[in-house]
């Protein structure tokens, strides 16, 4: 089991790590008081439910319920639970300023009766035996959400391009484009074997369908040059923080052209280490 506890400072990007955990494999559990982590942990550690990657959000919001955060902490290292600690930070004045843009009260306010200002720094006092024995602590005073994910995305995965999930999708105009996609090539200038008739009936998946549509006049330079794209493009989505990415490749039906080049683009992506699938949405329809 891989244990991380996310905690930090009000407003320094706490939920928006935990989207970003979840986003890449994490079962994450928001504003979890202490005292109820060595007993979650043992649920998991009995496999009830099977679950290998988990992040649980602790914070101030629980009041007299995270004072006992130390303990807690001590426990779990007794029970031999292996866990990290990532710990999300701002600047005193970045984070009274976000409370300010987003109008939004720091829990302390509530609970202690104090201005922001004092929320944060009493808070900052609160935290900093937790910081202290944090695995990670992560500033994110001048970070944006797309460039936390990447950070935590490569923290916890090793390779920040892991994280990205790619779709191949072809689909046939006629049908309608594909609305989830972020990316729409149109090969309908390639040549159609539909007008063939011993080829009509097959499918790109065919050999026969796919010697014909590689071997056409301009397919090598058209599929030189949206590979080239694609491959440009890729590390720009990861670097914005993107968790899915859905490339989209349309002919007339969906069943001949559009299908052999995503099935080029997905091996091309797939042999580039990409975690790659691709699915022929209109391959069936007549």
């Amino acid at each position: 089991m891989e244990l991380i506890i996310v905690t930090g400072m009000s407003g320094a990007g706490k939920s928006q790590a935990a989207n970003a955990l979840e986003d890449i494999g994490f079962y994450c559990v928001d504003n979890m008081p202490p005292s109820l982590m060595p007993a979650f942990a043992d649920l998991i550690n009995r496999g009830q439910p099977k679950l290998s990657k988990i992040a649980v959000v602790t914070d101030v919001r629980g009041g007299e319920l995270f004072h006992n955060i130390d303990e807690v902490l001590e426990e779990l290292t007794e029970k031999g639970v292996d866990f990290k600690i990532l710990f999300l930070d701002s600047s005193d004045e970045v984070l009274v300023r976000r409370y300010k843009e987003t109008r939004r009260r720091h829990p302390l306010c509530d609970l202690e009766n104090i201005s922001v200002i004092d929320a944060v720094k009493r808070e900052r006092d609160l935290l900093k035996s937790v910081r202290a024995k944090a695995d990670y602590i992560v500033d994110t005073s001048q970070t944006s959400v797309a460039q936390l994910k990447q950070r935590l995305t490569s923290l916890f995965l090793g390779d920040s391009y892991k994280g990205l999930s790619i779709q191949c999708i072809s689909f046939g105009f006629k049908y309608g484009t594909v609305p989830e996609a972020d990316l729409v090539f149109d090969v309908r200038c390639l040549p159609n074997p539909y007008y063939i008739d011993e080829l009509r009936p097959l499918t790109g998946l065919d050999d026969s369908i796919r010697d014909f549509v590689i071997n056409a006049p301009h397919t090598k330079g058209f599929v030189e040059r949206l590979i080239s794209l694609v491959d440009y493009s890729v590390p720009l989505y990861c670097n914005e923080g993107k968790s899915q990415l859905v490339i989209a490749i349309g002919c007339t039906g969906g069943k001949h052209r559009s299908v052999v080049i995503a099935e080029l683009l997905y091996s091309h992506l797939a042999k580039n280490g990409y975690r790659v699938s691709v699915n022929h949405r209109d391959i069936n329809k007549t």
